[in-house]
C-alpha cells in the first residue's frame, strides 16, 4: 500500500511538471488567439500549420501567409482564386507580391457571404485548398 501511494505521489508531481513544458514551443507559450489574428484586416483560416489571410477589395485581393506568426516567403509560388458568389464564379491568377503576400487584381464581384478557394503552390510545400467566406 505505502509503495502504491508513493508512485501515485511521484506520477501526479511528474505530470505537473511536464504540463508546462508541454504546452511550451520554443521556450514560449503558444497563444492560439493572437497567433491567427488578422494582421491586414482580412479573413484567416489555419490550414496546413500555417494561417492564410485574405484581404479582399473590388480591384485586388491579397493572400498573406504565416507560420507561427511568422512571414512565409511566396517567392517561387503559384496559385490561383475561385470567387462563388451566388450563381456567379468569377477565376483570378495569384502572383507573387512580395514577402510574404499574393496577390490577384480584378475588378471582382464580393460581397458578405462570397464564397473564396485559394489554390496554391508554394515552393518546397505541398500544395494547398484553402477556402474562406467573406464577412
Amino acid at each position: 500500500m505505502k509503495h502504491s501511494l508513493t508512485l501515485t505521489l511521484l506520477a501526479v508531481a511528474l505530470s505537473l511538471t511536464i504540463s508546462p513544458l508541454a504546452r511550451a514551443h520554443d521556450g514560449h507559450v503558444h497563444d492560439h488567439a493572437k497567433d491567427h489574428a488578422p494582421a491586414h484586416g482580412g479573413v484567416v483560416v489555419e490550414h496546413h500549420h500555417m494561417d492564410w489571410e485574405l484581404v479582399a477589395k473590388p480591384d485586388r485581393i491579397d493572400l498573406y501567409v504565416r507560420n507561427l506568426g511568422k512571414k512565409v516567403s511566396t517567392q517561387g509560388a503559384s496559385g490561383k482564386l475561385t470567387l462563388l458568389s451566388g450563381k456567379d464564379k468569377q477565376e483570378a491568377v495569384l502572383k507573387p507580391a512580395g514577402d510574404n503576400r499574393l496577390e490577384a487584381t480584378g475588378p471582382f464581384k464580393l460581397g458578405p457571404g462570397t464564397k473564396v478557394v485559394a489554390t496554391l503552390n508554394l515552393a518546397g510545400k505541398a500544395p494547398a485548398n484553402v477556402r474562406f467566406a467573406l464577412k
